[in-house]
């Protein structure tokens, strides 16, 4: 469970990125029912340390706060593309990882995360104007310049400003549930999750559970996203519950009913194939669960805000769709 968070302050922090990780886990809303953490904001690096605003900021924690910390977030600074960064804090932040600790960067913070070496052989999001450059300056990170967040496992890093609240509430959905991450985005007037056009790429996520309960029909309706015939009674038999029953705790467990469970992980894999394969739109219609093309052009307008060929423009260029185009025609004729 996480309790105890650090932020690393660094010479040039950009203000409102340490505000965001401020906000979500240095505030106190005890009397909210909701979790309060032992939270503090350490200095990276000796001096005196400022920002771009003009005003400096002094902490009385250093290194060595981190070492209890569960979760080190390291948020965006001036110049952070281009700079060196301690080898203290960055032997410090190995070792978080080493010891099973998580590590959070906001935008341009990725840059001290891949300094550590701790995006080597991971996926990992930045602001689209930086991602050229990151990958350049570690070319053993896999950028993904078009996502909010990326979570690999103990490394999250997110992309611009917003998506900073993104990422945080998405360990915070991890860590309490799904009704706590949404209490806090409620008192910050922040949508709890956003979907468009960086929606995250977490492929085909499965939403935690707090028990075992529906864990097998979960990955029975994965396996099976094409199925026609996915009912709550059938699902209910393969849990061995009455249909009230297992909709109860499948709400219980996921936060979600079973239709609106099954509804995002087909968005989801239709996502996936539009931008991995070649195959046409009526085709990934059918192997994700939808029927035709006409009725995830439906789904994808409301959940997306968008339609299946501009979604697939918008991550892999007009030439893919114009490529796709020959075949939907021809599979018009034939039928």
């Amino acid at each position: 469970m996480l309790r105890n968070v650090a932020v690393v302050l660094l010479d040039g922090v950009n203000p409102f990125e340490l505000g965001v990780v401020c906000e979500v886990f240095g505030l106190d809303r005890s009397e909210a029912g909701l979790p309060v953490y032992d939270f503090a904001v350490v200095a990276g690096e000796s001096g005196v340390l400022s920002n771009h605003a003009g005003f400096t900021i002094t902490t009385r924690y250093g290194l060595d706060r981190l070492e209890e910390a569960d979760l080190i977030a390291v948020p965006a600074g001036q110049s952070f593309a281009q700079r060196d960064f301690p080898k203290e804090l960055l032997a410090a932040l190995r070792r978080a990882v080493d010891r099973g600790a998580r590590v959070l960067s906001v935008c341009s913070g990725v840059f001290v995360l891949g300094a550590a070496g701790l995006l080597d052989g991971r996926r990992c999001a930045v602001h689209w104007r930086h991602s050229t450059e990151l990958a350049v300056r570690y070319p053993r990170a896999r950028v993904e310049p078009d996502v909010l967040y990326v979570d690999e496992g103990p490394v999250i890093t997110s992309a611009g400003t917003a998506a900073g609240i993104d990422a945080c509430l998405h360990i915070v959905r991890q860590e309490h549930g799904i009704e706590v991450g949404n209490a806090i985005a409620r008192r910050m007037v922040v949508p709890p999750h956003r979907d468009g056009g960086q929606a995250q790429f977490v492929a085909r996520p499965l939403p935690r559970t707090q028990c075992d309960t529906v864990g097998g029909v979960l990955a029975w309706m994965e396996r099976h996203l094409d199925a026609e015939d996915i009912t709550v009674e059938r699902l209910a038999e393969r849990a061995h519950m009455s249909p009230r029953t297992f909709a109860r705790r499948f709400q219980q467990e996921t936060g979600t009913t079973p239709y609106r469970w099954l509804l995002r992980q087909r968005v989801l894999l239709a996502q996936e194939l539009l931008e991995g394969s070649d195959e046409t739109v009526d085709a990934i219609a059918g192997r994700a669960g939808f029927g035709n093309a006409a009725a995830m052009r439906h789904q994808f307008l409301r959940a997306l805000g968008t339609t299946p060929n501009a979604y697939r423009r918008t991550f892999r260029g007009p030439a893919a769709v114009s490529a796709a185009r020959p075949a939907e025609r021809a599979s018009s004729v034939a039928g």
